[in-house]
Order: structure tokens, then sequence, then C-alpha cells
């Protein structure tokens, strides 16, 4: 930790300063924030790419049915518009001051982070402080289980912006934002009807789960977050060109550009979501939501079954279900999990036959099985005729011709009928013919 803290404050003074200029914007991509990057009298520009839930625009985040129906957007909650300045002193201070495991050090790019964090995306962050209601007793619990710092809890702000709906442009789905590949590897179930990536209360344990192996190879919780990230073969790689060093600002240069500022963006959050109200933001108003619980489905269950037996809206069904794409448990290929509120619990229970059975023809048409067609198709009569089948041999000077006068039939029936592509024939072979 000493070596870190001296590297820290070289990197923080001149002989590797960190300049960023401007936030641009381009149309149909991903924002990025412009470096300007001095290291030993040189000078180079680079774009760092920010994380795609820096990119979120608020309405999209406000879409999601929680949202919608617990966050109160017609009660004022005093954010302002005006930011207070502080001094690096002060950032570094309050930094210092959170009750962390992990090393959150202070430069220029993390104070732009905390910039875009305080400034252009404060209404993001009122947004996420509510939303922390719903997601971080989820969060805190499986990280908690698993030993791991609780700091960690805001990863998924900087993921998806808590947003459980949110897919990557690779592909990585749901509040941590697994790539499919990973999520089968820590149990995550995703086929074209299931999607457990998208399920929040699974997709965090196995997201604590692979953390817990990240540190194991690593044992350094900023290389975890750069390699939860870009994934450990990107970070062995930048480890390798840089001479085997195992500090993730000496290995900052080689890293991916999003990777570059995906742990200036994780201190930045952690700062943010500590002293908001330093910044003159404030939560959004949140109703508690309702109490929930989950039962066994072991039928294929269609989300519209339970609206019309139970009365629960298609929408809660699927917020509270993200994992099911296509609104349709697959119960029967193994047993499922179904989430629902509390008061619909002993309604499900009590009218399952029902329920199950209510539109089952409608809505599940796939077939079990199914009688082939003994019709035969106009080109299958072409090839093989309709009459009785007789086998005629070949004998010594018969050509197709005078064969199909005999039977009364054409030459082009007979090649058809014996697959010939010419007139062709030989003494001592069969030939079918269907009169």
């Amino acid at each position: 930790m000493k070596n870190k803290s001296v590297n820290m404050k070289k990197l923080i003074a001149t002989p590797f300063l960190f300049c960023l200029s401007l936030f641009t914007f381009q149309a149909q991509a991903q924002e990025s924030v412009d470096v300007l990057i001095r290291d030993n009298g040189t000078e180079r520009q680079e774009s760092i790419e920010l994380p795609q839930s820096m990119t979120y625009p608020l309405d999209s985040l406000l879409n999601d049915w929680k949202a919608k129906n617990y966050i109160d957007l017609s009660k004022d909650c005093s954010t302002s518009t005006e930011n207070p300045l502080f001094s690096d002193s002060v950032y570094i201070d309050r930094l210092s001051r959170i009750p962390a495991v992990m090393e959150m050090p202070y430069n220029e790019i993390v104070r732009k982070f905390i910039d875009m964090y305080t400034g252009r995306l404060r209404n993001n962050v009122s947004f996420m402080l509510s939303a922390c209601n719903f997601y971080m007793p989820i969060f805190e619990e499986a990280l908690d289980t698993y030993g791991l710092p609780l700091e960690l809890r805001y990863l998924p702000i900087i993921e998806s912006a808590l947003n459980p709906s949110a897919r990557s442009r690779v592909g990585a789905s749901g509040l941590w934002q697994f790539m499919l590949a990973t999520g089968k590897m820590y149990g995550l179930e995703s086929n074209s009807l299931v999607d457990e990536r998208c399920d929040p209360i699974k997709a965090t344990w196995a997201a604590a789960r692979y953390l817990k192996d990240l540190y194991a190879i690593y044992q350094d919780w900023n290389l975890v977050i750069a390699a939860y990230n870009c994934g450990p073969g990107t970070i062995n790689k930048a480890i390798r060109r840089a001479g085997g060093k195992t500090d993730y600002w000496e290995i900052y240069n080689f890293l991916p550009k999003e990777t570059r500022g995906y742990v200036p963006a994780f201190i930045a959050a952690n700062y943010v979501m500590t002293y908001y109200c330093k910044h003159n933001i404030c939560p959004m108003e949140t109703n508690i939501p309702d109490a929930t619980d989950t039962v066994q489905v072991t039928k294929n269950l269609h989300f519209e079954q339970l609206a019309d037996i139970c009365g629960v809206s298609l929408e809660e069904l699927k917020s509270l279900n993200p994992q099911y794409k296509k609104s349709v448990i697959p119960g029967e290929s193994k047993a499922q999990t179904l989430r629902l509120p509390m008061n619909y619990i002993s309604t499900f229970i009590d009218s399952q036959d029902t329920i199950y059975a209510h539109r089952s023809d409608e809505l599940f048409k796939n077939r079990r099985t199914v009688a082939i067609s003994e019709t035969r198709s106009t080109a299958r009569r072409a090839t093989t005729g309709s009459g009785n089948l007789t086998r005629h041999k070949i004998r010594n000077g018969e050509t197709l011709g005078s064969i199909a006068r005999r039977y009364g039939v054409t030459v082009k029936q007979l090649q058809s009928w014996n697959g010939l592509r010419n007139t062709n024939i030989s003494a001592g072979k069969q030939l079918k013919i269907y009169k």
C-alpha cells in the first residue's frame, strides 16, 4: 500500500500529469473524454470512452416499471442546478474519509468524472440515489455473504446506471452487465425464453462469486473491477506489456479506452453517492415497493394467464420477473421461479389448475406431435408417377423411344422416373414404368 501511495503522488504531480479537456458527444456513438497526457516532457492526446451507463438519458432510466410506480416525480426533492466547486484538497480529503477497503485515490481523471456526475449527470444521480432503495439491499447481502468490500455495491452504477433492462452494444445484459458466456460460467441460464442475467437477485449473487474469483487472481481491487469490465485476458496482456507491473495506474496506458475510464468512474460514483448533499443533489422521492415472494412453477405458464386470473398487471409481472424474455415461463423443462406481490401468492397457489388451463391452447400453439400428410406433392408425382409400378428389363437393340411406345408413355417420363440425364441405356438394366 505504501508503494501505491507513492506512485499516486507521482501521478498527481508533474512527471505523469493528466489534463482532461472538454467532453464531446457524437450522435449515435458513445461519449468520450479528450485526454492530454504529459509524461516526462512529452505530450499526447487521447480520447477515453465513457462507460455506457454515463450516456443513458434520464428518460430511459425512468421507463422502468419500478421507477414509474415508486418514484414520485411530482415531489420536488430540491436538487439545485448550482454545483459548488471545491479544491483538489477537499476531494482528496473526502475520498480518504470514505470507509472503504478499496483504494480510492484522486487525480485529474477522477476529478473530471466527479464533475460529470455532479454536473451534467446530476439528475441521473438523483434518480440512482432513489433507485438504490430497490437494489442496494440485494447487492449488500450478496457482497457481505462473500466477504467482499461493500463499496462494490456501486459497481452497477457504472455498469448499468441501475437500469435492469440495460443491454450493451456487445450484448452484456442486466444490472451487472454479464456477457452470455461469463453468465453461463456462473450459473445464469440463457436460452430463447430465459435470460437470468436480467434477474437482479441471481445476477447479483453470480457477480459476487465472479468478483471473489477475480480477487483471488489479482489481489488488487482496482485490477479486479478493471478485469470485470474488459475481462481477465485483457488485463493480463496489459500487465505483460507493462513489464509485469500490477498497479492499475501503471498499466493504464496499455488498457482499452473504456477501461481507462472505468476505475476513475467507479471512484467518482463512490464519491458522489457519499457526498451528493455537498453538491446540492437530493434523491428523487421514493415510495416503499410492495413486499414480494416467490413460488415454483412446474408447468409452462404465460404472463397473460396470470394477469387474467390473478389480476396482477402484465407490466408488474415483467418488472418482477425480467429474466423471462417472451412473457413465458418454461416450467415443463425444469422448475422455474415466479416472483409475485405478496398479496397475490395465495391466489396463485389456490388457483393453479385454473391458471395453467386458462387460454392454454391459444397461448401455447407449438404442437407436441404432428401427423405427416399422405398426399403426394405435384413434384413427387411427376418423379414417381401415379400408377402401378412395372419394371422393364432392357433388351439388346431397345431404345428409350421404342420402350416408351411399347408402354404408351413419353421418353421424358422414362427419364424422370429413372433419373436419366440423357437417352443412353444399357441392355440388362431395368427401367421403372408407372402405368
